[in-house]
């Protein structure tokens, strides 16, 4: 693979030829690799990620997850745990290439720390249990990187486990995932017999020896019992390939041995153009195969050279703008993440798409139209800040200084501004009371609050309407549960909370039509508008419409813009019990302008005085979120957790034979959901486990709405 390196980097692209680079970057643009490790759930993502971090030299011992021990896992929550909650970023060295790596939670509550990871990657590895393969959250993760386009290699774990099933699992990858998973390699044995892996680009066996922890690797012949299966392996992979690279494929028709090096920069091509996933193998825990991985992130995943150009807007002219990897282009970096770190205060994780941030210098924020300045930046290990003076075209880090950006902002130049777009984030599905254990404390405690939804878009504060409390909405229980222990241990806040509770929505499932009139005085002076608008339900999860089916003429464009803002306020605000509105089309069909004494606020509140009318006469209804349920459970217990799955009003749309084990796929309304750990626990004497999350939306039963309307 290092002379597939070298020559990719003789062969380099056009644009690698154009890129400008200032003298004090760390390493070339070419050689940098800005990648995530994305997964399940205990598909050892971290574990992974540790080894990385050892081979390359970034620590000297490794840590363990189950030990509490392991770097990326910093947080508390994360040691006592054993999950991934927060995603943490680092940077380290492979064959002269630098890897900033983030390591992404895989649990459901916490998916927000992979979608703004994603967004500013080049490039994913996929990491999956060689016995549980493809399941619910490798899929959402999985998905959630195809929106993003981004070129992916995928590593089958845990091969050292009984039932694991190297075969299997790439076939649920193609099933499930992507048609284009391939094999670069096959596991040497399996299971307590896992000797280590066959590359089939070099057709060579190798071994990892257990007495250096995994550094040193021995090659040999491949085994006579595996060398047929390798053969037929490698004809596949080459025709996978060709069918993909025309370089490959005259390469084939010349000689179906394709060299290794041809080979390699054709799979390097194919990932690139994401029309090739390979797939590697081995076991982290048992320091087998983690360094070949690290071998094809260099080899095939993208340096910012050769992903597409970064697109944007310009803020005032809403023109498009596009920004090149290039150290001297303008400043476009995107903020995607905010810390509030105790010692050194607001965190600003960035990825430098173009130009250079440098300490000192003054930033433009498009959305808020300011210019703020960099106090310093920080190069980033887990927990760990290292300084730095400047951050180059392609890099991530963090700053310090920038007291009103946001996640999703964009840091530019005043003088030639760019707008690179908003992330999108899933909406809270539940939600919870809270409240200080003392009234002294009231005060920190929503300091407190609001520091953490800084840091977490999918954490809202609101308060009920109707009792004035405070509520904290959220992913998920565990999502809570967390940011509670967080007051706790970061902010010193004791605070009480009440149960979860379902974060529910409001709908309509008919028609209607209403007309308001606002006409009042106020401080002196009369208020006047009248307006007519419709409402009509649109298909599930296409969000709502605003529409003015009228003209200028009746209603002039200097309304319509608080119009709409009346609208959208009460949709937000709800109309029932005072959940969010959502899919519904708003149509402005007529109204009424008075001269002397229409006002922008009459119009505003008369849009949602008639918006409330109408909704209210187009039978209103409730929404509750349904969760996709995966649950693993040994055959003996499988009646009992379906009987228990009825109860719950839970639909089963699938059920897995996996030898001993069956993995049941059921849809169940949240609201049923609530303590399930200690249900499953008890039907299955501990012995079955379970993953779920936020699937749709959908209405309510008759029992559901009656209690609804009338609590």
């Amino acid at each position: 693979m290092e002379a597939a390196l070298k020559s990719s980097k003789k062969n380099s692209s056009d644009k690698d030829a154009g890129a400008r680079e200032a003298a004090g970057r760390r390493s070339p643009l070419h050689t940098l690799r800005n990648i995530g490790i994305i997964a399940h759930i205990d598909a050892g993502k971290t574990t992974v990620t540790e080894r990385m971090l050892y081979y390359a030299g970034r620590l000297h011992r490794m840590g363990e997850v189950h030990d509490g021990t392991a770097t990326m896992d910093w947080m508390p929550q994360e040691r006592e745990r054993g999950i991934t909650i927060t995603s943490a970023a680092t940077t380290f060295f492979w064959n002269e290439s630098q890897l900033n790596l983030i390591d992404t939670p895989g649990h459901v509550d916490f998916t927000v720390e992979v979608e703004r990871s994603l967004r500013v990657l080049d490039g994913a590895v996929g990491v999956f249990c060689g016995v549980g393969g493809v399941q619910s959250q490798s899929e959402t993760v999985w998905h959630q990187a195809d929106r993003y386009d981004l070129p992916r290699i995928a590593f089958i774990n845990k091969l050292d486990r009984v039932g694991a099933d190297f075969d299997g699992v790439v076939d649920q990858l193609r099933t499930r995932l992507t048609p284009n998973a391939m094999p670069v390699q096959i596991p040497w044995g399996t299971e307590d017999n896992l000797d280590g892996v066959i590359d089939l680009l070099a057709m060579r066996a190798i071994s990892f020896e257990a007495d250096s922890f995994g550094s040193q690797l021995s090659t040999c012949d491949i085994p006579d019992d595996l060398a047929a299966a390798a053969e037929r392996a490698r004809a596949e992979l080459v025709e996978a390939v060709a069918e993909r690279d025309e370089t490959v494929l005259e390469s084939y028709m010349e000689d179906a041995d394709v060299p290794a090096n041809v080979l390699s920069l054709g799979i390097r091509r194919a990932v690139i153009a994401n029309t090739l996933v390979p797939v590697l193998c081995g076991s982290a825990l048992r320091n087998k195969g983690i360094q070949q991985v690290l071998d094809a992130v260099v080899d095939y995943l993208p340096s910012p050279l050769d992903v597409k150009t970064i697109e944007g807007r310009h803020p005032k002219t809403g023109e498009p703008e596009t920004r090149e990897a290039d150290d001297f282009a303008p400043l476009g970096a995107l903020a995607f993440k905010l810390v509030n770190d105790p010692y050194v205060g607001r965190l600003v994780f960035a990825r430098v798409y173009s130009g250079q941030i440098t300490k000192g210098q003054n930033v433009f924020n498009p959305r808020t139209r300011k210019r703020e300045r960099v106090m310093k930046l920080f190069q980033l290990h887990a927990d760990d800040r290292i300084n730095a003076d400047t951050l180059y075209a392609g890099e991530i880090g963090a700053v310090v200084g920038l007291k009103q950006f946001t996640t999703g902002d964009t840091l530019c130049a005043e003088s030639s501004p760019i707008e690179l777009g908003q992330m999108v984030f899933p909406e809270p599905v539940v939600a919870m009371a809270i409240e200080p254990k003392t009234q002294a404390d009231r005060d920190k405690l929503m300091d407190s609050l609001h520091a953490l939804e800084s840091e977490d878009p999918t954490f809202i504060i609101t308060k009920d309407p109707d009792t004035g409390q405070t509520l904290i909405k959220g992913m998920g229980e565990l999502h809570l549960e967390i940011l509670k222990d967080r007051l706790t241990r970061e902010f010193g806040v004791d605070a009480n909370a009440g149960k979860p509770t379902v974060a529910y929505r409001e709908t309509i499932r008919a028609t209607g039509a209403a007309e308001h009139v606002f006409d009042r005085e106020i401080g002196g002076h009369t208020q006047f508008a009248k307006l007519a608008l419709e409402v009509e339900p649109t298909p599930r999860g296409t969000g709502n419409l605003v529409e003015f089916d009228v003209s200028s003429a009746v209603i002039p464009a200097e309304f319509q813009k608080h119009i709409k803002n009346g609208v959208d306020d009460g949709l937000v605000t709800g109309i029932i019990r005072n959940f969010p509105v959502v899919d519904v089309r708003v149509r402005v069909t007529g109204g009424e302008v008075d001269d002397e004494s229409s006002t922008e606020m009459a119009f505003r509140s008369a849009a949602v005085m008639a918006l409330r009318e109408a909704i209210r006469n187009a039978q209103p209804a409730f929404l509750e979120p349904i969760m996709l349920l995966e649950i693993r459970t040994p055959t003996e217990h499988m009646g009992d957790v379906l009987a228990d799955l009825n109860v719950r009003g839970g639909r089963v749309k699938e059920i897995d034979n996996k030898g001993v084990t069956q993995v049941i796929a059921a849809e169940v309304p949240l609201a049923q959901l609530f303590g399930y750990a200690t249900a499953i626990r008890s039907v299955s004497k501990g012995r079955a486990s379970y993953t779920m999350e936020p699937h749709r939306f959908e209405l309510v039963s008759k029992a559901t709405q009656e209690h609804l309307l009338n609590r």
